[in-house]
């Protein structure tokens, strides 16, 4: 149990300085309130005293300048180590004074920690840190000089887990060190897990520690000791972001979705104009509800009454899609407002994206008052097929499906609308999202959670707003629903300024990466995979274990398979010897069984139909993959109606399994890929690598969300 008291007196006292760090001694004391192991240690204010401190802990000792304005002891000249007599502690601690004087003249010297020098283990860094996006993270990986030269570094939401923390110590590159190597023993796992699950609940009950820095902990067979700790204190760092209750989520969202009343403000008679798009677009798109054109200079437009304002509309209005010049958006917004819409969507740009923070914040605020959740501004707007809303100055969209997908920028929201219309994915619904000055990926989580007529989220950003509850979200929601994301800006900047090396080593990437992994979320490398991804993963049954195996016309395409397999992180299954036989039965014997299984490619379709029914009917095979070689005695239809067939009659026998396709060939590889796809069997002509990332991303999610068993 945390003694919290000690850490709060300790943090009082900082602040009533005007500290923003904690001197060595105050954070062996928080490590020893929060149950940290730490070297033994003293506080020495003369030479004299650090003698008789140091033979009291037992030579050797390690000597540390206190100073609340030296952060750096090591570049201060403040840190000894090994001194093994008397005489050397003396000579030290009067070095050690002098070189930190000499460092800043004005620095208050509180004294010297005289500490019990630890002679084995193995250096890992641990610290937690206050990510802008995500808030309180903890870090672990290498410590000392390895974690600024290898990088080699893993991160997590605080507070976590023991299994969160087992997996950040598994997690990273060199783990195998840590299990040891070359006869050596293997660390405490357990030991490093509750330091790990420690520092994640001190920075939680304690938000304002915006860095706890652990480096080095030594880590044994036996235990894991805090040899060097620095933590700062900044009270901006427990600031949160505002948020809203699930409840008020899914309020707004399902009238924001499922509007019964819907105004267009800025409507327009004029062809070109956007307010003419977004009105024929709800009109020609089939939109049930009542759809109200506001413009003062108009009495009718598209057949429907114009108004000159939305308070002159009767009865309740549950969105108003703007599609007006930005500077009129905050007085038409005032009255939106008064008139109780929940939705506000605001297309045009103008605002935070030109630098015009000042008008994008006076729009929230005006929103915020009256109850209003705004989606934008700066989008192209939004579509929910179930209810045929074409909210969007783009084309209408009516192949209807369980794919929703979101974009950040207006360009690859166009890029997703052409892919869903060239593919004929169905979709529930394409959302905008543009500035997110309000309705963020986390709002659109919370409704398609619970959407019936959603089965997965594929979202495209360039930032989350408020990470934390993002992945908090996504957490919940990808038990139940794939949620796919493209993270645009992998590329780092540089590294950061930070006073520590966790903050250093907190690159925007990497933690984006660590996080997304531990909420479930399946992250596509690029927009392309995004798009197929949504569109295989819910064609294929979720695996019961993870045994896959390749069956192929061609030792080359099998070969390939196989490395994409590794890539993609999926189990080729060892053939055992009677399944093994069971396949050279319909194989030629200049075939080779094993895994890949190939059958050669002259052979004719029984033998493509018998291997697969095999692979379907084993219970033992969990995935199949097919690589198809172009002969004639096989042609590329022939194979898909085949492969359709088979896959159908086992479906019919309650087996399903996933199984994918890749197709080599001329180009009528094509028209057999599209067919296969069209009958639920994931295949594409040209490439053994992208079925088999859609495999894998299928398998990714089934394994967070805990379904192989």
């Amino acid at each position: 149990m945390a003694d919290k008291e000690i850490v709060e007196k300790i943090l009082e006292k900082v602040a009533a300085e005007g500290r923003t760090s904690l001197t060595a001694p105050e954070g062996r004391q928080v490590c020893d309130a929060y149950g940290i192991p730490t070297p033994e240690e003293r506080l020495a204010t003369t030479a004299e005293e650090a003698v008789a401190q140091a033979e009291e802990i037992g030579l050797p000792v390690v000597l540390k300048i206190v100073s609340p304005d030296i952060l750096h002891k090591t570049e201060a000249g403040g840190v000894l180590v090994g001194l093994a007599t008397a005489d050397a502690v003396a000579d030290g601690f009067r070095s050690i004074v002098a070189n930190a004087a000499a460092y800043d003249a004005e620095a208050e010297i509180t004294g010297v920690q005289v500490q019990q020098m630890l002679t084995s283990g193995q250096e890992v860094i641990i610290g937690a840190t206050t990510d802008t996006t995500f808030g309180k993270i903890v870090a672990f990986g290498l410590g000392g000089v390895l974690v600024e030269v290898l990088k080699d570094v893993t991160f997590r939401l605080a507070p976590l887990d023991r299994d969160e923390a087992f997996s950040m110590i598994d997690g990273i590159a060199a783990a195998e060190i840590l299990r040891g190597v070359r006869g050596a023993e293997p660390v405490s796992r357990d030991a490093l897990a509750d330091v790990l699950t420690r520092v994640g609940i001190l920075v939680t009950d304690f938000p304002q520690l915006a860095e706890v820095d652990l480096n080095p902990v030594l880590a044994t067979p036996g235990g894991a000791t805090a040899v060097d700790v620095r933590i700062l204190v900044d009270p901006e760092a427990a600031r949160e972001p505002v948020r809203f209750s699930q409840e008020e989520i899914l309020a707004s969202m399902t009238r924001i979705m499922k509007p019964a009343s819907i105004a267009v403000i800025g409507a327009s008679a004029e062809a070109g104009k956007i307010g003419n798009s977004v009105m024929k677009n709800l009109v020609n798109g089939g939109f049930a509800g009542e759809i109200h054109p506001i413009n003062p200079k108009a009495a009718e437009i598209l057949d429907r009454k114009a108004y000159p304002s939305i308070s002159d509309v009767p009865g309740d209005v549950d969105v108003a899609v703007f599609a007006i010049p930005a500077k009129f958006v905050p007085a038409a917004l005032e009255e939106a407002g008064r008139k109780g819409v929940a939705g506000a969507i605001l297309i045009p740009s103008g605002f935070g994206e030109t630098g015009n923070i000042e008008l994008q914040d006076q729009v929230v605020a005006i929103a915020r008052e009256h109850g209003v959740r705004i989606l934008g501004p700066n989008i192209y707007g939004y579509y929910y097929t179930p209810e045929n809303l074409s909210a969007t100055f783009c084309t209408p969209y009516d192949v209807k499906g369980g794919v929703a997908l979101s974009s950040q920028s207006g360009g690859i929201g166009m890029a997703i609308l052409g892919f869903s219309r060239s593919a004929k994915m169905g979709v529930s619904s394409i959302i905008g999202v543009g500035n997110k000055a309000d309705i963020d990926e986390d709002d659109l989580l919370t409704f398609f959670e619970q959407d019936e007529n959603t089965e997965l989220i594929a979202m495209h950003l360039e930032d989350l707003k408020d990470g934390r509850s993002f992945a908090e979200t996504a957490k919940r929601v990808s038990v139940r629903k794939p949620v796919v994301v493209l993270k645009a800006g992998r590329t780092s900047q540089g590294a950061k300024a930070a006073s520590s090396h966790t903050g250093a080593l907190a690159g925007d990437d990497k933690v984006y990466d660590d996080i997304l992994r531990q909420s479930g979320v399946i992250r596509a490398p690029g927009l392309n995979d995004l798009l197929e991804y949504a569109r295989g993963i819910p064609l294929l049954p979720t695996p019961k274990g993870e045994n896959v195996v390749i069956i192929t016309g061609a030792g080359g395409s099998g070969v390939l398979l196989s490395d994409a397999c590794v890539d993609n992180g999926l189990n080729l299954m060892e053939i055992p010897p009677d399944l093994d036989a069971s396949f050279r039965k319909f194989i030629p014997p200049f075939g080779a069984a094993g895994n890949p299984v190939d059958i050669t490619g002259g052979e004719p379709p029984t033998t493509y139909r018998n291997t697969i029914a095999l692979g379907l009917e084993d219970e033992r095979i969990h995935a199949l993959i097919l690589g198809y070689w172009h002969t004639i005695v096989t042609p590329p239809m022939i194979f898909a109606e085949l492969v359709s067939e088979v896959v159908s009659e086992y479906r019919a026998k309650g087996i399903h399994k996933p199984v994918v396709a890749s197709l080599a060939g001329d180009v009528e590889v094509e028209q057999a890929s599209s067919f296969l796809y069209e009958h639920g069997v994931v295949a594409y002509p040209y490439t053994t690598e992208k079925p088999v990332a859609v495999l894998g991303a299928k398998y990714r999610w089934a394994r967070s969300a805990g379904l192989l068993g």
